[in-house]
């Protein structure tokens, strides 16, 4: 039975839904005449530019017109834009117009505020509904009873928070409701962590916990740490965080000035709803390998998958050492001392047309050490490509009496010609054929333009390995040289590690004076334990006006735990020393149960920082199983998980091992192997390598072949971390023969053990 104050809830719920229904209805009906309107002036517009242009009076006359039908077309089309943005907010607010309310008592007047996932204003400007990102939203984030202080336009802001209630509201009904005087209530958590995953990450902003709410409204620091134990919420309140900040910078800021790091593209697919479900556009997102690869022109750079495969069957310590020594933030500080030594000259090359040298690697060369010898690699490379395109329009001048171009123009048809003239008049003859001439010869001139517009005339792959002969390399010389003949052998196999992808981009772009993107104003990157020093430092360059925002977890440490140390915020500190710097830590786990939780923390030699929230459950459980018989007892596992799971994931230590699974498993239902290439997440089971669900979350994790040959040192610990912080509510350990010695070292009592069936043990692999 309902209470009175719910029943008085309620009816706010009914009135603001109504109100939300007759908005959205006048919001539609001028949208449709706001898109006939958009129709119209573009059909006037596209009329006024086919009026004839002959004479001058009539052509001032026309483009009069022309901008001023354009100036309507952006007006009409701005309008409709608008229509459609407030459009797309009311459809939020139908169901769910609010999540929460805070009484507030400022300046002696009491005043009582609903927050919710958009703004809605009624007829008489009354506020009915809050958007949880204005500044006094604040309030219900971090304000505990008593005076509270929030920041506005203006400074900050103090009131007294007499009340705070939060809602649980399903299709216009009040499911749940309770006062508070946390950040957000223990019911409300318990039930939404509670309940099944779903292959789209969600948005939490109903639940954002204060320490998320400072990564969110975080608009002073250019440089912004998030270092969060596994399920803290890192990233979830990074993308609200981007969210806020596109309401905070309405008119300075748009979704395409923003872009986002992900590891994988599961993952990119995974979170790409969680914008939209707050009526904002998603922004732009990559992969490192995306980003590298479409930087260079017919090479394969290698991906942190592809590697992470190579290491796992051989990473000897020579290969170790170079590899740190090349990941090294001071090691771009020495290629850029190198770009720019005084008299040194890039490596340049011949600039050919038709298998003919047009300007050769010499001239170019001349040209280059011609330049003031204090000017940067930079400055005197961009005055040598002026320099070269002078020479080619000299060429294209002398060109144009060439027995060939004569030619041509004897043999062009009228039809050909007019192309090529277009609108243009000529007051005789003469000139009209000198303006045709030069356009053929401009054209058959075009791949020399191109390759002096593009860069074409620097080879940096041999400007590295230039480079890296002269360096002074952390291993022994002869294995240092062997070192450079193997990336030689790969350049002539179209591949490029990705230890030196990074470097070869930074070097070309210190002496091309290229590769900086300044539109870009946030940059965020996900999994940033996953990156080289020299790659966050390369991206920093590559963004020069960008805030940056990274967000990991060291102890998630899976492709370079076994030849780096995990932990490198300090480092990040110094490669960013120039920026305000603000380090914040999430050390409470919300994702998994209390005791998958405590397991997960026990396989790392240092957990006291992790916390787990108190949300009940079983404990993990480990199967071991003979290598040879585990087929019939997983097949069960794993169809019992599937009666009252949404997403089971069987996880394994690498893709052969996957795909191998894969191909032996026969369920009652569909069964579903991701690698590298794959975009979309499944529901049901999914087989995959650990390092693809690195971000991700299942109601149920089977972590498989978690044995002493597969996990058998402490290197391996970040791996079983991760692999075990994936699940929400159920882990299965299926141990082949001998459990990993660092699941045998954890207190028995952190999980349970179960002996397989005697049918189970004898089935065949």
């Amino acid at each position: 039975m309902l209470n009175e104050t719910q029943v008085e809830e309620q009816a706010r719920v009914d009135f603001v839904r109504a109100k939300l229904k007759e908005r959205l209805a006048t919001v539609q009906q001028q949208l449709a005449r706001a898109h006939k309107e958009t129709t119209r002036i573009e059909r006037a517009y596209g009329d006024a530019t086919r009026v004839n242009i002959t004479e001058v009076d009539d052509r001032m006359e026309t483009n009069a017109a022309v901008q001023q039908q354009k100036t309507m077309v952006a007006r009409a089309v701005e309008n409709e834009q608008i229509l459609e943005k407030e459009a797309r907010r009311l459809h939020l607010l139908q169901d769910n117009p609010y999540f929460g309310r805070i009484d507030i008592i400022q300046d002696g007047e009491p005043d009582t505020l609903y927050i919710g996932l958009g703004t809605f204003i009624d007829q008489q400007d009354e506020f009915l509904v809050y958007d949880w990102r204005a500044p006094i939203a604040a309030i219900y984030y971090n304000g505990t009873l008593g005076p509270v202080t929030y920041a506005t336009p203006f400074g900050p802001e103090t009131v007294e928070l007499v009340n705070k209630r939060q809602f649980t509201i399903v299709a216009g009904h009040i499911t749940n409701m309770f006062d508070t005087d946390e950040t957000v209530g223990d019911e409300i958590l318990q039930s939404v962590l509670g309940a099944q995953s779903d292959v789209y990450m969600k948005n939490i902003v109903a639940t954002i916990q204060q320490e998320q709410n400072d990564i969110i409204r975080d608009t002073t620091h250019d440089l912004l740490v998030v270092q969060g134990v596994a399920g803290s919420g890192k990233t979830s309140a990074v993308l609200q965080r981007v969210a806020y900040l596109l309401y905070h910078s309405q008119k300075g800021l748009a979704a395409d000035q923003m872009v986002m790091f992900s590891p994988n593209q599961l993952f990119a697919n995974y979170i790409s709803e969680v914008l939209p479900s707050l009526g904002e556009k998603n922004m732009r997102q990559a992969t490192l390998a995306e980003f590298l690869g479409k930087r260079f022109s017919g090479l394969h750079v290698e991906t942190l998958f592809e590697r992470y495969e190579r290491d796992h069957a051989s990473l000897p310590e020579a290969a170790k050492k170079i590899r740190r020594f090349k990941e090294r933030a001071a090691y771009l500080a020495e290629l850029k001392a190198y770009a720019n030594t005084p008299g040194r000259v890039p490596y340049f090359v011949d600039i050919t047309l038709n298998g003919e040298v047009f300007f050769s690697a010499k001239t170019i060369t001349k040209i280059f050490t011609s330049q003031p010898p204090r000017a940067t690699a930079a400055n005197k490379f961009l005055d040598t490509k002026n320099a070269l395109i002078r020479r080619l329009k000299t060429r294209i001048k002398m060109a144009i009496y060439d027995d060939w171009v004569q030619d041509q123009l004897g043999s062009l048809s009228s039809a050909a010609a007019r192309d090529i003239l277009g609108e243009r008049r000529f007051e005789n003859g003469e000139e009209e054929q000198r303006y045709i001439a030069t356009q053929l010869v401009k054209d058959a001139f075009a791949p020399v333009y191109d390759a002096i517009y593009n860069d074409y005339f620097l080879d940096p792959y041999q400007e590295y390995a230039q480079f890296l002969k002269q360096c002074q390399p952390p291993v022994a010389q002869k294995v240092w040289t062997e070192m450079i003949r193997a990336y030689q052998r790969d350049l002539e196999a179209h591949v490029l590690r990705l230890a030196d992808a990074a470097p070869v981009l930074y070097l070309r772009d210190l002496i091309a004076g290229s590769g900086q993107n300044h539109a870009i104003q946030y940059v965020f990157v996900d999994e940033m334990q996953d990156y080289s020093m020299a790659q966050l430092r390369y991206l920093h360059f590559a963004f020069p006006k960008a805030k940056l925002t990274l967000l990991g977890d060291a102890r998630q440490d899976v492709f370079t735990a076994d030849y780096q140390p995990s932990d490198f915020i300090n480092e990040i500190a110094a490669v960013f020393g120039t920026s305000s710097v603000r380090l914040i830590q999430l050390n409470r786990s919300y994702r998994s149960t209390l005791p998958i939780t405590n397991f997960a923390k026990a396989l790392l030699p240092q957990s006291d920082h992790i916390q787990a929230f108190t949300r009940d459950g079983v404990k993990p459980q480990l199967i071991t199983v003979p290598k040879t018989g585990y087929r019939t007892g997983l097949i069960h596992t794993l169809n019992q998980l599937l009666e009252t799971n949404t997403t089971v994931a069987v996880l394994t230590r690498d893709a052969a091992q996957a795909a191998q699974l894969f191909a032996t498993l026969q369920l009652d239902v569909p069964v579903s192997l991701l690698t590298a290439n794959d975009h979309q997440l499944h529901a049901g089971c999914v087989i995959l390598p650990i390092y693809l669900a690195k971000g991700l979350e299942f109601d149920a994790v089977v972590g498989f072949d978690v044995s002493a040959a597969a996990y058998p040192s402490q290197a391996d610990a970040d791996i079983l971390y991760t692999l075990a912080s994936r699940a929400l509510h159920t882990l299965i350990l299926i141990a082949l023969d001998r459990p990993s010695p660092l699941i045998l070292a954890l207190p028995p009592a952190l999980y349970t053990t179960a002996q397989p069936d005697p049918a189970i043990s004898r089935s065949s692999h």
